[in-house]
């Protein structure tokens, strides 16, 4: 992809003094005493491919909402480039650059592939519903702009075919890549995809992860991937986090990972060792 988009992402660019992107330390989250997160630390590099993985209530969605800030962690700090973000509201976040998927899709069922993917633009447009809805001089001038991006996006994801479908007409391995543009219209420099390719066929999985290598190494743009394809997770993340009834038990390359007897062991049901 090339034009608009990329141009935009560099002109939002800030000074990059910072130690990491992202960098979550030590946090704690509880719901009504049941420990969901429990002391998790990780950080996030500029264009790299950060993977969570666990078993099934391993408290991983719950780290996407607390980064994000629709969770507020009790204790700890989450850090975007080197300042917290802790106790902002969750469109700030999408402001300053997170975006995110999510396990369900979340789309507009009667809107078209671009009306839904324009939806993501929301946090870049800076005129007034009422100048929008006159069409008229810098409105004007906005609305094509960000539908030049949207068809980028379109032609990125390879969905010109759709754009003008339904979405809800749509199968369901275009719709998630109709999600992950909509996140993308975001202009974000992280990306969560929270378990990207769940409920998609070989093939489907297939074009999925070469869509996100190609969001990672064409747009530079950071992704943390919560997934439970093993398979996928170990040929495209750089490094893994495993967590397991919300601690943290290992973290590294994958290949490191795979043989870590205290994941093996939490993904066989057997009890953790304890440092």
């Amino acid at each position: 992809m090339s034009g608009q988009l990329l141009k935009r992402r560099a002109e939002r660019s800030g000074p990059s003094d910072y130690e990491h992107l992202l960098a979550v330390k030590d946090i704690h989250l509880s719901f009504r005493g049941v420990r969901a997160i429990d002391g998790v630390s990780f950080h996030v590099d500029d264009g790299e491919l950060f993977a969570i993985i666990g078993p099934n209530g391993a408290g991983k969605t719950s780290l996407f909402n607390s980064i994000n800030q629709v969770y507020r962690p009790e204790e700890g700090d989450i850090l975007w480039k080197g300042e917290s973000i802790m106790g902002l509201k969750p469109n700030r976040t999408a402001e300053l650059g997170i975006a995110r998927t999510f396990q369900n899709i979340a789309l507009y069922p009667h809107m078209t592939v671009l009306e839904n993917i324009l939806t993501g633009r929301h946090v870049r447009m800076t005129q007034g519903w009422l100048a929008g809805a006159m069409w008229w001089g810098k409105a004007k001038k906005e609305e094509i702009a960000n539908r030049e991006i949207v068809e980028e996006i379109i032609d990125f994801l390879e969905i010109e075919q759709w754009r003008k479908y339904p979405v809800g007409l749509l199968p369901y391995g275009i719709q998630k890549r109709v999600e992950l543009g909509r996140a993308l219209a975001m202009d974000p420099e992280l990306l969560l995809l929270d378990e990207p390719v769940a409920g998609m066929n070989l093939e489907e999985t297939e074009d999925m992860a070469r869509f996100i290598l190609d969001v990672r190494d064409e747009l530079d743009i950071a992704i943390v991937l919560v997934e439970h394809d093993m398979g996928l997770v170990m040929d495209i993340a750089d490094r893994v986090l495993v967590v397991d009834f919300g601690k943290p038990i290992a973290t590294g390359k994958p290949a490191e990972v795979q043989q870590n007897p205290n994941v093996i062991k939490a993904y066989l049901g057997e009890e953790l060792e304890t440092a």
